[in-house]
């Protein structure tokens, strides 16, 4: 067995515990001045050179020698190809996961609406897709076919004409899963391209890439930060930090269940958080013994051990109640509410991104097949952000219309506030519609 991991042991009661926590969540995600200027500097080379700009950074960061666009273009017969190279029983994973995905999010669909008042003014929402939204995927060994079904099966779902895939490809690797879950989420134009060249070509287009509206999907830093850069031209769909585990733990559940979930985010970078919350020190102890017996038949042990022991913790509370008090500070990605009753303290939980209940729950099968999205908010931004959904891909148009009545009506109370705020040509258009006595 390797050395003991040393992992951090908090009460929940002692009296330095909230600066404790506070330094454990604590999580520096900016980027230093090198990389912004340099994130801008290829930015503004895409923008003036296009096409050019991106095969030359793609040379220069992927390893990959080509003379133009075209050699990074993949067409839908290679997506199809994708999905016939790979296993049977590939297939049939990534299936069963897209129709479960699919199926989830039609739920969240949104419909256009309207009401008429007395005085026949109609009101309502005009809901819309978006026209063309771009997916970045990492790529290489990275690479992650969950995320692709996560974020192109919503934007098809919510009516999105056109789904633009980057994904790199250095030194020519290319992961054929990838390609396959493209293929089936629906997935229209597919670039080897990546970095933070790809999210420029994105963003403002070039001669071979189209432009879109919207930018989703995780990468680097340099990709995080050319994301933001380029928010406000496109939209984003957030900044996302290290990957997140809260468990909340009654003392019941099999201690090596709980360490494995915990492990489960320890392995996603050195950065990731696992945290587990109970009120029975004895269970903490248990848990504690598992991951230590566990940690060295992990693929990723040196990585997972990093986690653990920078940002991972095992902390006592009095009781579950308390536990549901110190996770609605944390906030957390994904929290497992691994307890007898899930159901009595889910009515507690405000603040978390996904809440997996019950013991036989793993987040892990949220992260691929559950069916709810796995894209969440992280470092605390649950509380007030949601995961993605077809929502972020639908855009709202307000209806307005009224009639004469109507229009003479609410004429007299925009003339009066329009007046308060000394903009007279509003109030002049508004007392135009106001009807004679």
């Amino acid at each position: 067995m390797s050395t003991p991991l040393k992992i951090t042991r908090l009460d929940a009661n002692q009296a330095d515990f909230n600066h404790h926590l506070d330094g454990l969540l604590a999580w520096e995600g900016v980027s230093d001045r090198a990389v912004n200027e340099r994130v801008d500097e290829i930015i503004a080379a895409v923008r003036e050179r296009g096409d050019a700009a991106v095969v030359e950074y793609t040379g220069r960061f992927d390893g990959l020698d080509v003379a133009d666009m075209a050699a990074l273009t993949l067409d839908r017969a290679r997506l199809e190809q994708a999905l016939e190279r790979i296993t049977a029983e590939q297939r049939q994973a990534l299936e069963v996961a897209a129709e479960r995905v699919r199926s989830y999010h039609e739920h969240q669909r949104q419909e256009s609406w309207r009401y008429t008042e007395a005085d026949g003014t109609v009101l309502g929402q005009q809901v819309t897709p978006l026209d063309r939204v771009g997916l970045y995927v990492p790529g290489g060994k990275a690479s992650y076919p969950s995320s692709v079904l996560m974020n192109a099966i919503p934007a098809k779902v919510a009516g999105v004409p056109e789904v633009v895939m980057v994904v790199p490809t250095p030194r020519g690797e290319i992961n054929e899963l990838v390609l396959a879950a493209a293929c089936l989420a629906g997935v229209d134009r597919v670039f080897t391209i990546g970095g933070a060249q790809a999210v420029a070509a994105l963003a403002y287009g070039t001669e071979t890439v189209p432009p879109v509206d919207k930018i989703v999907g995780p990468g680097n830093i340099y990709v995080a930060t050319a994301k933001r850069a380029v928010f406000g031209k496109v939209g984003i769909d957030m900044i996302a930090g290290p990957s997140e585990i809260l468990v909340v733990c009654d003392g019941q559940t099999d201690p090596d269940w709980i360490a494995m979930d915990l492990f489960s985010q320890a392995e996603h970078d050195e950065d990731a958080q696992s945290i587990l919350l109970s009120p029975d020190a004895a269970f903490l102890d248990a848990v504690e013994a598992s991951l230590n017996r566990l940690l060295d038949s992990l693929e990723r042990s040196d990585m997972v051990r990093i986690s653990l022991e920078n940002r991972g913790a095992l902390i006592r509370v009095d009781s579950l109640e308390q536990a549901c008090e110190v996770s609605n500070r944390i906030a957390p990605e994904h929290l497992e509410l691994s307890v007898a009753d899930p159901d009595a303290l889910l009515p507690k939980i405000r603040h978390a991104g996904a809440i997996f209940m019950g013991r036989h729950t793993p987040e892990a099968l949220g992260d691929y097949c559950a069916g709810p999205n796995h894209v969440l908010p992280t470092s605390g931004t649950a509380r007030f952000s949601s995961p993605l959904g077809v929502y972020d891909f639908q855009k709202r148009s307000s209806v307005i219309y009224c009639s004469p009545q109507g229009a003479s009506e609410l004429g007299k109370v925009a003339s009066v506030l329009a007046r308060g705020e000394s903009l007279t040509a509003h109030a002049r258009s508004a007392e135009y519609r106001i009807l004679p006595d």
